[in-house]
């Protein structure tokens, strides 16, 4: 048969036909001494099979996967990997319904804030976590917020286990209440304000004591880095900051991690 019989078996387009082709879904039949095409019994399956695949969801770089592979598997078996691909996105999308159930929650009763990007793990642990009523401590909880964000599942699972550590520790909790308030007090300090260096130093090696092997930034794109997030800080309390990355990354750099 022609491409428009084809087309019209199957409910489609010849358009649609000669996409799926020109995407390598469909594989092109041979081609008459005329340069028709002539499609048998087993494009007419293909293209079937095709447009099932589509309909359940997959884009056509994985139906053609699929397709591929069915030259060595069984159906049934490619079948039950579809469905289990689709239960995990309908778990995900319940749990992006549940959450946003939750800001719509929040936004109706007007309490909705900065941290409204942040994970569920993070909204657990910033709830259970005694910060301080400081400014400064409202950035360290703004630019969590913005890390989490943009971390790996991984990496905000090893950083929650830390913070949680860390939070459990009343010493380290009253290291931590200690620094927001000297760096409160250098709001309206100047540059070369004496009590910058001593608590830069403070804080580098509180962390590096505290915080966990390879955890410690290394090398100067790291400062580098940091310098956009420093604009809600005062100009004494963001060199605080940038002198603390600065010699953790040069403790790092000794030690060779």
């Amino acid at each position: 048969m022609r491409i428009g019989e084809l087309a019209a078996l199957l409910g489609v387009s010849t358009r649609t036909v000669r996409y799926y082709h020109h995407q390598g879904v469909l594989p092109e039949p041979p081609r008459l001494a005329n340069g028709y095409r002539e499609y048998g019994m087993r494009d007419a399956i293909a293209l079937a099979r095709v447009r099932r695949l589509v309909s359940l969801g997959l884009s056509l770089d994985e139906a053609r996967d699929v397709i591929a592979d069915d030259r060595s598997r069984e159906l049934p078996e490619i079948l039950v990997e579809i469905d289990a691909d689709l239960a995990r996105q309908e778990q995900e999308i319940r749990e992006r319904r549940r959450r946003l159930a939750e800001v719509l929650q929040r936004a109706e009763a007007g309490t909705l804030g900065p941290d409204v990007t942040a994970s569920p793990d993070l909204l657990a642990f910033l709830q259970t976590v005694d910060l301080p009523a400081s400014k400064a401590a409202a950035w360290d909880r703004e630019l969590l917020v913005l890390m989490d964000s943009m971390a790996a599942a991984p990496d905000q699972e090893n950083a929650f286990a830390m913070f949680e550590m860390l939070a459990a520790d009343p010493e380290v909790t009253a290291r931590g209440h200690e620094f927001y308030r000297r760096l409160d007090e250098l709001a309206d300090a100047e540059l070369d304000d004496p009590r910058i260096a001593p608590l830069a130093e403070m804080l580098a090696e509180y962390s590096v004591r505290h915080m966990p092997a390879g955890a410690v930034p290394d090398g100067t794109d790291w400062v580098e880095a940091v310098e956009p997030f420093l604009d809600g800080l005062a100009p004494a309390q963001a060199e605080v900051v940038r002198r603390t990355v600065t010699l953790l990354a040069e403790a790092s750099r000794l030690s060779g991690g």
